[in-house]
Formats: C-alpha cells, structure tokens, sequence
C-alpha cells in the first residue's frame, strides 16, 4: 500500500514540478533581448522611411527658392520640420544641399543624414546611434520667372 502524500513519478521517473518556472525564468532573458532588438529594427525602419520623406520635401522647397543660398536654407528649414511633425529625433541631423546645377532646367539634390539614438535599447550591444541617410532630387522649373 502507497501512502497518500505519494506522487506518482510518472512514465520517466522523474518529478516535473517546477520544470515551468525553470523554463519561463531561462527563456525570459531572451525574450526581452529579442523584443529589443525587434524595437531597434522598427525604429531604424520608421527613421528610414521619414528621412526619405524629409529629403523628398527638402527637394521640393529647394527648387523653388530663387537663388542658391535660399535654397539651401529652405531645404534645412524643411528637413527639420518634417522630421519635428514625424517626431523623429535625431541625435545629430545633417542637410546637405547640392546646388551646382542651379539654374531653370537643372536640378538640385538634398541629402539628410539622421542619426537615430539607440543608446536607450541596453543589452543588445547596439552602437550609440545608426546613421539614416536619403538623398532626393528636384527639377527645378523650366519656365519660372529668374
């Protein structure tokens, strides 16, 4: 006769109890590491698609300034606030304005350079920030008044 506080071992022969908490306190730690890393892949990706934006809308306002200096200073004014409306946050944000075919037919190029803070997600050995860049152009109108 077994006595009643007896558990049964099971088919093994071995007891099981615990083997959950075991296996959640193991797996945890690696489940947050993916999630940051899924949260680092995501914000990149979201920075990637604003800077291309900001670049596309920097173009634009850089091809109807009248001169050079306007443009370029339209080009950062608008980088900027499109980048501020999308709240994307870079840790350092460049605008370069490539203006040399300045002039009613030619074009002009924006770049934006974004660097996207990473600093925050801990744990995953991520460099401090990633640099986002996009690079758009713009006709500039054929037909415009100088």
């Amino acid at each position: 006769m077994t006595h009643p506080r007896t558990r049964s071992l099971g088919r093994l022969g071995h007891d099981e109890r615990g083997s959950v908490t075991t296996e959640l306190v193991l797996l945890t730690p690696l489940l947050i590491l993916l999630l940051l890393f899924v949260v680092a892949i995501g914000r990149l990706a979201g920075a990637r698609l604003d800077v291309d934006g900001a670049a596309a809308q920097a173009a634009r306002a850089a091809s109807i300034a009248r001169d050079p200096a306007t443009a370029t200073a339209m080009a950062t004014q608008t980088a900027t606030a499109a980048l501020g409306s999308a709240h994307v946050t870079c840790a350092q944000l460049t605008v370069n304005t490539d203006t040399a075919q300045f002039a009613p037919g030619g074009s002009v190029a924006v770049t934006v350079t974004c660097h996207v803070a990473l600093s925050d997600l801990t744990g995953l050995r991520l460099p401090a920030s990633e640099s986002v860049s996009s690079t758009a152009t713009a006709v500039i109108d054929v037909y415009r008044a100088p």
